[in-house]
């Protein structure tokens, strides 16, 4: 980046959700505004190492570094915003049918039911990350996994629906093998208003 864009945390009514404690929540929004600062503080060192635009040989090294650096703390601010955009105190838990994201998940995936295993299973893989339902300039649904951040973003395709699955996103709720009830209770509090207007 490098540019004069100054980002400020959001704030988001989401206490007494459905199986994710306001303990959780706190300690999560603590993080997410922790990767606003850090965004901040990132595009400011990018811009100062720039200066005029003109690098020169040892400055190149920093400047690769912080952009890489860059990369990691704003898709955690962004991807932070999304999911807490797409939750909701008493959520309506799965999609109504009819609506236009169940619409989606059975042209892409033959049922709703299919396109759900599928992204929860994706967000019982091993390891630290995200499950991101992605929709394609032609309309299509995918599910994917999208680690630290910035590996598994699928270019050109607009975030749909966001699931945090670092463990931050539920440990203090569920012990380390019970991810599976944190899934669950992401989908007791699915904001589906949200998650049908963000489908194009």
């Amino acid at each position: 980046m490098g540019t004069k864009t100054t980002y400020t945390a959001r704030t988001f009514d989401l206490s007494d959700l459905t199986g994710i404690s306001n303990e959780t929540l706190a300690m999560h929004f603590k993080l997410y505004e922790g990767y606003v600062t850090n965004t901040n503080g990132y595009n400011q060192r990018v811009a100062d190492l720039l200066g005029d635009g003109n690098l020169d040989a040892t400055q190149v090294a920093a400047f690769s570094e912080l952009k890489r650096r860059f990369g990691f703390e704003y898709n955690g601010m962004v991807l932070h915003e999304y999911y807490f955009e797409n939750m909701q105190k008493h959520g309506a838990g799965d999609a109504s049918k009819g609506d236009k994201f169940t619409a989606a998940a059975e042209a892409s995936f033959g049922s709703y039911e299919i396109w759900k295993a599928d992204f929860v299973n994706t967000g019982k893989m091993r390891g630290v990350g995200w499950a991101a339902v992605y929709q394609d300039h032609t309309g299509a649904i995918s599910n994917h996994w999208v680690e630290q951040h910035q590996s598994g973003n699928v270019a050109g395709f607009t975030p749909i629906l966001i699931m945090d699955v670092w463990e931050h996103a539920w440990i203090k709720d569920y012990a380390p093998s019970e991810r599976a009830k944190y899934i669950e209770a992401f989908f007791a509090n699915i904001n589906w208003d949200v998650v049908n207007k963000r489908l194009k």
